[in-house]
This record gives structure tokens, sequence and C-alpha cells, in this order.
């Protein structure tokens, strides 16, 4: 790849360098749209076998205190793909698993990387981390939000649908941090989202207000059910997750009693779309929130999905660092 394809793909973002990439919510329309377009270009780059070292040099610190496979392998992959260099280190390989303030560690790693990824349960700590840092401070996940892996669906949409404008976008399972950020990433970018949870297990009301602010800027709409049927009628789109996340263990004997018909199966299918796909972001329990048959049909993307978890962070790098 030549000097001047680099230079074309990094300015589709320049506004974006050295923001950081907390939610969805924070960006307006164009700048997740062009976010996903630099994403399918580097895809687009890596399945040709063409260098894209647009990070060449610069090194990622990856913070986890809850721990990933999908998170950490696209991540410090992606790097590499990127012409730099990740860091993994875990809550017991830094001081903040001591006791050593957040803000402490933000000022310290940012005299020695160009940007640091965090994976962690508490929302305020990525929070904290990106008041603290001087470099861009990535979301890999907290307990609220979830923008890597949202940023990554609405490209597997985009590949499949051709675009996000007046898609009905059905969540079915927990009102978790999935929940929440495919409220921010559907609204801003034009759809209707529905998000169906059992009473009790509902999205968090602030998320919904800004969600719905949202919505209402760029032509979207969020609406809130318990039925399962009602809310996949008609659906271009079907997604679940877990129904006991990381950290909810203690409370899965429960919540499967409570999530029972909560569950993408070949029925809720027949009353989607006819040619709506089904998305997961994994990890899966078979037989619970998603049936084996469905998610090895025709109409599941969840592979594709996983895969775009690797090209979708490479275009916030890029363009962050």
């Amino acid at each position: 790849m030549n000097v001047s394809n680099q230079k074309n793909l990094v300015n589709v973002t320049d506004t974006l360098r050295g923001r950081d990439f907390l939610s969805l919510h924070d960006y307006r329309r164009q700048e997740i749209e062009e976010l996903l377009a630099l994403a399918r270009q580097l895809k687009a780059l890596q399945k040709a076998g063409k260098p894209h070292s647009l990070l060449e040099g610069k090194t990622l610190g990856m913070i986890f205190t809850k721990s990933s496979t999908r998170t950490r392998v696209s991540f410090e992959v992606g790097m590499y793909q990127l012409g730099g260099h990740a860091l993994f280190l875990s809550g017991q390989d830094i001081q903040i698993g001591r006791g050593e303030p957040i803000r402490d560690t933000a000022r310290v790693l940012s005299r020695y990387v160009d940007g640091i990824m965090i994976r962690t349960f508490a929302h305020q700590d990525v929070v904290d981390l990106a008041q603290y840092a001087e470099v861009p401070v990535i979301n890999g996940l907290t307990d609220l939000l979830h923008p890597c892996q949202v940023l990554a669906d609405l490209l597997t949409i985009v590949e499949y649908k051709g675009r996000t404008e007046g898609l009905k976008f059905t969540y079915i399972g927990d009102g978790n941090n999935m929940a929440h950020e495919i409220m921010f990433g559907g609204a801003i970018t034009g759809m209707d989202v529905v998000i169906c949870t059992p009473e009790g297990y509902g999205p968090d009301q602030e998320i919904v207000r800004l969600a719905t602010e949202d919505a209402q800027k760029n032509g979207g709409k969020i609406t809130l059910l318990h039925d399962p049927v009602e809310a996949a009628r008609g659906a271009d789109v079907l997604y679940t997750d877990v129904w006991a996340s990381m950290g909810q263990e203690e409370e899965t004997a429960k919540r499967i009693k409570a999530f029972q018909g909560y569950q993408i199966n070949e029925s809720i299918l027949q009353v989607a779309h006819k040619e709506a796909m089904v998305l997961h972001c994994l990890p899966a329990h078979r037989g619970e929130e998603i049936t084996h048959e469905v998610m090895e049909g025709p109409q599941s993307a969840v592979f594709d999905q996983a895969e775009n978890r690797l090209h979708a962070q490479k275009a916030i790098m890029a363009a962050t660092m």
C-alpha cells in the first residue's frame, strides 16, 4: 500500500484523531458512518493481503479486569495488522489491582503508550481513565455499554442490508449493556429499535431517554416491549445475548426462569421479515437465548459479526490513535 493511499484512509476520519471512544452516543451520525467506511476499507485491504500499517511504531495498552476471548484477540491482532503493538495488562499485572487510583494509572500509561483499551465492570472506571489519560481511551466493554461490539454489528448490518436507515432492529433478552448500546447505535443511524425484555429486566431509563433523543434527531425510533412475538414482527434484524452476563452467575437459575420464552427460535423467525438476519454478540448458550438450529441456520450472520469486531476496532484505533 503506497503512502498516498494510507493518507486517503486516515483523512476520512481526521476529525476523530485523539478522541476517546466510550460510547456511540458521543459520536455524530456522520462520524459513525465514517468509521464504518474506514472499517470496510481496512477489511478489503486485509482480505486482499495488502499492508495497511497506519499505526506503525505505536502501542496500545490493553487493560483487562474482565476476561475475554474476542476482545483480546481482535484488538491484539488488529494492532499487529496496523503495524503497531499491543500490551495485555490484566488486573493482576498493573497497580490498579493493588489499589492504585485510576487517575495515577492513566497518567503513567499515557507516558508509555499511544492509546488505552479497557474492558472492565464499572463504567465510571472508564470515564475516570479517559478524564485523566492524555491518549485516546477505548471502551472495550463495561457493565453499562459495549460500543466496539455495536460498531461491528452496524458494519455487519450494512454488509448484509446495504443500509441502516429505516430498518427494524429487534433485541430480545436482558436490558443490559448490549441493549443500551444497541439503542444508541440504532437510533443514531436511523433505525427503529425495539428492546424486548421480561418485566423487571428492562434497560436503564436514562439510557432510554438519551437514545430517544438520538432517534428523534436521526429519523429513528425506540420502543420498549415485553412480548417477543410482537417485538419480532416484521423485524429486519433479530439480536440476542446471554440471559446472565459475567458477574451475574449467582442469578443464573432465577434468570433462566424469568427469561423463558425470550428466545430467538424458528417461531420467532416466522414472524420476522422473511429476509431477517440473526445476530448474537457471543458467547452463546445454545438452547437458552437462541436455538442451535437458528444460530447455524441460513439467516445467521453471527460469525461474520464476530469477525467484524476485528475490522471495526481497527477503524477505531486508526482513527483515534
